[in-house]
């Protein structure tokens, strides 16, 4: 039996993006796998992953954000070294750590470094695997990069096929579910913009349930959406934000028809489960990068020249990317699906998987990068073995001078010798 281990103690959100990474672990003959993850996530993970074992740890710590530094520390201590013992004594072939903080080097740290792929710690220093290095170049071109899903899935040397990973989309009966927010603000949809886009789709569907999703910080901004709705929607509203569960949650979004929401965990969720997602993208977030993963969804993208930007940084635009939410003319563009009635600075793009991953194609506006992004696509396949040396071209001899570096020209790192990185590099 092979035992592995993947360290994952990002968020909601990362969490079921793991997916693609953890079904091809769950693949391999004879394979017990394993993840760490944050407390928090435990009851979700037993959910989503029923096969997988579960390592909690305390990596977030927001409960204990008001207490003293040295209280956190002993209670964090006190919760956590019982659970990196445990992960030390079980003799895993393999560690995937898939995250860069400080909690995510430590736990690396318990095991032999050349059995850690992604981010190693080793004797007191963080080293960065080939795989992650390669990201870390291509993060600068933002609009043609990979779905971090497959970022993460594409550690394994043969994942799990992308069309396999969740089903096709399709309505089950519940109506339309609303996500109220993520965690980042300029990426959610005002409640008055909110609720034209809303009254727009349930006069378009016909729907008779509206159920609102979101944490309990949500529910003043849930309030607001009902007092901006019409009175024929406002009536059939549930109100859910900070009500459920993970149960709760899993069960609410597994039955509805269609998931209007912007880049969040429950996004993922009902991807995860096959539901219909209509996202909303825009500021820092790009469906090329964390979009609905699947086949049958769409996204309508902010396509400025300044989105993606970064969240971390303000905005001197006036948050303009949300302007063109507001307009008439997306109402109607969904009405009819004519593309002359999308509003300038959007783009509708259906979601669709091929042999690297996830991946979206324009239904409407414009998508100036396809064209890159088809190359670079075939940069990674053939630098991934997936398209034997790949076509010859200027673009993707460029690719290669801007994203190798003599390091790994001279000494692909111990991720290479796997028989699958590094066989191309000559190819370009």
């Amino acid at each position: 039996m092979s035992q592995q281990l993947v360290i994952q103690l990002a968020r909601f959100g990362d969490l079921v993006q793991t997916k693609r990474l953890l079904l091809s672990l769950c693949a391999e003959p004879g394979s017990e796998v394993h993840l760490c993850l944050d407390e928090s996530l435990a009851p979700l993970a037993r959910l989503l992953y029923p096969l997988v074992h579960l390592h909690p740890v305390c990596a977030h710590g927001t409960a204990l954000a008001r207490l003293p530094a040295e209280e956190q520390a002993r209670i964090l201590l006190a919760k956590n070294v019982p659970a990196f013992r445990e992960l030390a004594d079980i003799p895993f072939e393999r560690i995937y750590n898939l995250n860069f903080s400080p909690l995510n080097y430590r736990v690396a740290g318990l095991f032999e470094p050349q059995r850690v792929l992604g981010h190693v710690w080793s004797k007191g220093q963080e080293i960065v695997g080939q795989w992650a290095r390669l990201a870390m170049r291509w993060s600068s071109m933002r609009r043609i990069g990979l779905n971090i899903a497959d970022f993460w899935a594409w550690h394994h040397v043969s994942p799990v096929d992308s069309a396999e990973v969740n089903p096709p989309a399709l309505g089950r009966g519940g109506g339309l579910g609303v996500v109220m927010a993520g965690r980042e603000s300029r990426r959610s949809l005002p409640p008055k913009v909110l609720a034209s886009l809303v009254t727009a789709l349930l006069d378009l569907r016909g729907d008779e349930s509206l159920t609102l999703l979101g944490s309990r910080a949500e529910h003043h901004a849930a309030r607001q959406l009902e007092r901006e709705l019409p009175g024929r929607h406002a009536r059939v509203l549930r109100n859910l934000c900070g009500a459920t569960n993970w149960s709760g949650l899993v069960e609410t979004v597994g039955g509805l028809d269609l998931v209007l929401t912007p880049d969040t965990g429950t996004m993922h969720l009902a991807a995860h489960l096959g539901v219909p997602v209509l996202a909303t993208f825009l500021s820092s977030a790009w469906c090329f990068e964390t979009g609905p993963y699947g086949q049958g969804h769409m996204v309508l993208q902010a396509n400025l020249d300044c989105t993606p930007c970064l969240e971390s940084q303000p905005c001197t635009s006036q948050v303009a990317c949300l302007r063109p939410f507001g307009e008439s003319g997306l109402l109607r563009y969904l009405s009819t699906r004519e593309e002359g009635h999308l509003p300038d600075g959007l783009t509708a793009f259906n979601s669709d998987t091929d042999a690297l991953g996830q991946t979206f194609a324009p239904l409407a506006g414009p998508d100036p990068q396809a064209d890159l992004r088809v190359s670079f696509r075939e940069f990674l396949a053939a630098h991934l073995g997936l398209a034997g040396q790949g076509r010859a071209s200027s673009v993707l001899h460029e690719l290669a001078e801007r994203l190798y570096t003599e390091r790994d020209w001279q000494a692909p790192d111990r991720e290479s010798s796997q028989g699958r990185w590094g066989q191309t590099f000559g190819g370009f």
